[in-house]
C-alpha cells in the first residue's frame, strides 16, 4: 500500500467518478482504475462499487476512507511541519464560511487577503455553504477551518473558538421596548436564512417557548428586512448592530459566530497561523 493508492481513492470519491479525478490528478484514467484495484486485491475487498452509473463506496470503501483522508493529511503534515521549522511556510489551506459571514471588527476577504500576505507559499481556498454542510466538510477533513453559527450545543468532534457575539433584536412598528418571541405571534416575521447565527438563535429560542414563527421572507440584508417589516406591519429579526433603533427580546437574545476545526487529528501548521491570524484579528 502507497500513499498514492490513498490519493487516488480519496479523488475518486470527491470528484465523484474516475475521469474527474484522472482530471483533478493529472494522470491518466486507466492508471487510477489500475492502481485502486492493486489496492483491492491487497486489502482483500472491493472499495468502490463500480456497477452502476456512478461509483460509490462500498462497505469496506466507508471504513477505509477516514483512515486514508487521515493517512495523507499526515504525510502532508510531516512536510509542513519541517517547512515550519525551517521557517518557509507552505501547504495547502480550505477554509470554509457560511455565505452571511460579517463581523464589525473585520471581514473575511481581508482577513485572508492580509493572511496571504503574511503567508504567500500557502495555497488558500475558499468555500461558501450552510452550517450542517460546513460541518460534514470539517470532520470529512475536506475543510481545515470554518466560520459559522454556533449552537448552544457544540458540534461533535470539533473545537470551537467564538469570534464575536450579537444581539438578536425585533425591528417593526409599533413595538414595545422588550418583548417575547412568543409576542410575534400575530406578526409576520422577516429574518435571516436557517443557517445563519441569527437565524439559529433565534430559532432555539423559538423552540425553548415551544412558539412557531410566521416567517414571511429571508434574506441576509437587513435594510430589506427593516423595510418589509414596516411596509407590511410585520417584524424584522436582526442584529443589533444592523439597526440603530431596536427592541430587545426578554430573555435577551445573542447570535454566536464562532471558528471550528476538527479536535481529533492534529492541526497542520498552515491552519495553526490561520487561527493565530484570526484570533489576532478578532481581538482574542
Amino acid at each position: 500500500m502507497e500513499l498514492r493508492h490513498l490519493r487516488y481513492l480519496v479523488a475518486v470519491v470527491d470528484e465523484g467518478g474516475f475521469t474527474r479525478a484522472a482530471e483533478a490528478l493529472h494522470v491518466a484514467q486507466p492508471g487510477i482504475s489500475s492502481q485502486l484495484r492493486q489496492l483491492e486485491r491487497e486489502l482483500g475487498q472491493p472499495l468502490l462499487d463500480r456497477s452502476g452509473g456512478s461509483v460509490t463506496l462500498t462497505a469496506a470503501g466507508e471504513a477505509v476512507l477516514p483512515y486514508a483522508r487521515a493517512a495523507l493529511a499526515a504525510a502532508a503534515g510531516v512536510r509542513e511541519a519541517i517547512d515550519e521549522l525551517t521557517g518557509l511556510m507552505t501547504g495547502q489551506l480550505a477554509i470554509g464560511t457560511v455565505a452571511s459571514f460579517s463581523s464589525p471588527a473585520f471581514g473575511l476577504p481581508r482577513l485572508i487577503a492580509d493572511f496571504h500576505l503574511d503567508h504567500p507559499g500557502i495555497d488558500l481556498t475558499l468555500t461558501e455553504s450552510p452550517t450542517d454542510p460546513l460541518l460534514d466538510a470539517l470532520r470529512s477533513g475536506r475543510v481545515d477551518v470554518a466560520f459559522l453559527g454556533l449552537r448552544t450545543v457544540p458540534p461533535h468532534g470539533l473545537s470551537t473558538e467564538v469570534l464575536w457575539t450579537d444581539e438578536v433584536v425585533a425591528a417593526g412598528p409599533g413595538l414595545p421596548e422588550r418583548i417575547t418571541v412568543a409576542g410575534l405571534a400575530d406578526r409576520a416575521v422577516y429574518t435571516f436564512p436557517t443557517w445563519t447565527s441569527i437565524r439559529i438563535a433565534f430559532d432555539e429560542a423559538c423552540e425553548r417557548a415551544a412558539f412557531h414563527p410566521r416567517v414571511a421572507f429571508e434574506t441576509t440584508a437587513p435594510p430589506i428586512l427593516v423595510d418589509l417589516a414596516a411596509r407590511a406591519d410585520g417584524v424584522a429579526v436582526l442584529p443589533s448592530s444592523a439597526v440603530p433603533g431596536h427592541t430587545s427580546f426578554d430573555p435577551p437574545l445573542y447570535s454566536r459566530v464562532a471558528m471550528a476545526w476538527r479536535s481529533d487529528v492534529p492541526v497542520s501548521p498552515a491552519a495553526r497561523a490561520f487561527l493565530a491570524h484570526t484570533r489576532k484579528a478578532a481581538g482574542i
